[in-house]
């Protein structure tokens, strides 16, 4: 190498070094945490290498922490965050905070994943929960993650270093949410679960009441709570926990349940007493009678304690031999003693069911012996409907006059509208069913037929008879018939008397020539009124005197079947 080489050595070895410098000093990046050197350490400030063309300098105090060591030497090596490389003035801007909360940050992300508790403060309190210290970075705490039951005073807790449970972390926005309350019911979880190893179901043991709910009573049994329903506290009815317990009371309770899942525990207190039902059958055989307390009124019944224990149920239908449709608290009220009478038991599904009106006596039987069938009996009408009157009778009884029964001379319809709720009617007493508890009343039977014959042409036609007619004339009103061995006799039959079926009461089905059978419903001064709808009405009848009761089961197709089989 020549010399005028060496010389320019130097200068070569001296752009080497600033062209790496440079590189370097590229491949660093503003956001970053870095090594520095401190150069120095002046009254308020430190002076940090870390590799770029100025030096940094940073405020003394970052690098104090409460309770570390704040000693800072000239060598030593510390991280930094680079937050710019060059400012206008050309100075690199350093941070030793922000290195320290990037430091923590990371270490946080790393409890998080991990979902490790993290040590921390509670040292203020803001909107909505506290700030919790984690160690050099703050974190939320929500109120109600404070503890498992809400707290009024947080005052203990402040400043104590307790773990707590990251629930979410914001690097964007910088935010961390703790929990205590998590840490807790985990520390709870576990002693739960040995306490309740130590617990067997159908085992005895004490516990304090502490707290009362609609539904039961939790009961400590010495660090862990089990369920006391209300339907187990007693084998009466229970109404409210309260009348049982009250908070603070020493119970005495049986293990009735533990589930190995959800680690709950039923107890129960009833069961360390007999069970009432186990003689109950015995006691309580159908037919009996026996004294009890109303305790509870329903729409369908009341219920009756026949003893501690022992309930039975009384129908609304089986309350009064005459009230119908009337709601049970009309008739008996709560913790009234009653006689009732045993009409059925069921031991399997623990149910008795009773009967009010079996322990007095039936008015029906009574009225039957001083009413006989033919005789004549007034009372006031209750209701009118659309197929009779409804009439009260002695013994708080109702008979039914049927509107076919209210008049020889009109049609049931006409005969309607002269009567109305309130009236005083005579009538005649047709039949009286006492197992149905029906009584057939007439009031057309008390007037002699003033229709028995109309003389002239229509001599021997009376009213209530069917004849045969042929059809005239078909009106919008109704239809003009004739009858007779020569058709002589002219009547009509109105729209509404055309068909029991309202469907079927159009004259239109009708035709001139037609033969149609009907019944005479009037016959007066030589006019004639028939009805097709009286005749159907009236062949029903006969068929369920005959042939049974539509009420046992047998349609009426059925029932006119037999008849007409009969007639065959």
């Amino acid at each position: 190498m020549s010399a005028a080489q060496e010389s320019l050595n130097p200068t070569t070895l001296d752009f080497e070094s600033m062209l790496e410098a440079s590189f370097e000093t590229n491949s660093m990046e503003e956001g970053t945490v870095v090594k520095g050197l401190v150069t120095a350490v002046e009254k308020d400030t430190v002076v940090v290498d870390v590799g770029l063309k100025t030096e940094g300098r940073i405020p003394l105090r970052e690098f104090y922490t409460p309770g570390g060591n704040n000693e800072i030497n000239v060598g030593d090596t510390v991280d930094i965050y680079l937050e710019r490389i060059e400012n206008a003035l050309g100075d690199a801007i350093l941070s030793r905070d922000k290195a320290r909360r990037e430091e923590s940050w990371i270490k946080m992300a790393k409890f998080h994943e991990d979902e490790q508790p993290v040590p921390g403060s509670i040292v203020g309190r803001v909107k909505g929960g506290f700030t919790v210290d984690l160690g050099g970075i703050n974190a939320f705490l929500p109120g109600s993650q404070v503890d498992i039951r809400p707290i009024r005073d947080i005052g203990p807790l402040m400043n104590q270093e307790q773990p707590f449970m990251i629930l979410k972390m914001d690097r964007a926005r910088g935010n961390i949410v703790v929990s205590r309350r998590a840490i807790l019911e985990e520390s709870r979880a576990e002693q739960r679960a040995e306490l309740v190893g130590q617990l067997a179901e159908g085992e005895t043991r004490e516990g304090i009441v502490k707290n009362i709910t609609d539904y039961g009573a939790f009961v400590d049994l010495g660090g862990i709570d089990g369920l006391l329903h209300v339907t187990d506290m007693s084998w009466r009815r229970v109404s409210h926990p309260s009348q049982v317990l009250a908070v603070g009371d020493t119970v005495k309770v049986k293990i009735v349940r533990i589930n190995p899942e959800t680690q709950r525990i039923s107890l129960g207190m009833k069961q360390l007493q007999e069970d009432p039902w186990s003689a109950a059958a015995a006691k309580y055989t159908v037919g009996t009678r026996h004294t009890g307390k109303v305790t509870n009124i329903a729409d369908y019944g009341a219920f009756i304690e026949l003893e501690e224990g022992v309930e039975g149920l009384v129908h609304v239908s089986e309350m009064s031999w005459t009230k119908k449709n009337i709601h049970p608290g009309k008739i008996v009220s709560t913790s009234q003693e009653i006689e009732v009478e045993v009409l059925e038991v069921d031991e399997e599904k623990r149910r008795i069911s009773l009967g009010i009106k079996q322990c007095q006596d039936n008015p029906w039987d009574s009225f039957a012996d001083r009413f006989p069938v033919g005789s004549t009996i007034s009372g006031e009408v209750r209701s009118v409907t659309e197929f009779g009157l409804f009439i009260g009778l002695d013994g708080d009884i109702d008979g039914m006059a049927h509107l076919s029964d209210l008049s020889w001379d009109k049609s049931g319809e006409e005969a309607l509208q002269d009567y109305k709720k309130g009236d005083t009617v005579e009538a005649k007493i047709l039949e009286v069913d006492i197992d149905k508890e029906r009584i057939s009343l007439g009031v057309k039977q008390l007037i002699k037929d003033t229709g028995a014959s109309a003389g002239g042409s229509g001599k021997g036609v009376s009213r209530g008879k069917t004849v045969t007619c042929t059809v005239t004339n078909v009106q919008q009103a109704g239809l003009d018939v004739s009858f007779g061995d020569e058709n002589e006799i002219a009547a009509f039959i109105r729209k509404g008397d055309l068909s029991r079926e309202r469907s079927e009461q159009r004259p239109e089905r009708f035709a001139v020539g037609d033969k149609v059978d009907a019944k005479i419903t009037r016959a007066t001064k030589g006019q004639y009124q028939l009805s097709i709808k009286a005749l159907e009405i009236a062949d029903e009848k006969e068929a369920v005197e005959q042939y049974g009761s539509a009420d046992s089961g047998a349609s009426l197709g059925d029932i006119l079947g037999a008849a007409l089989k009969g007639d065959d």
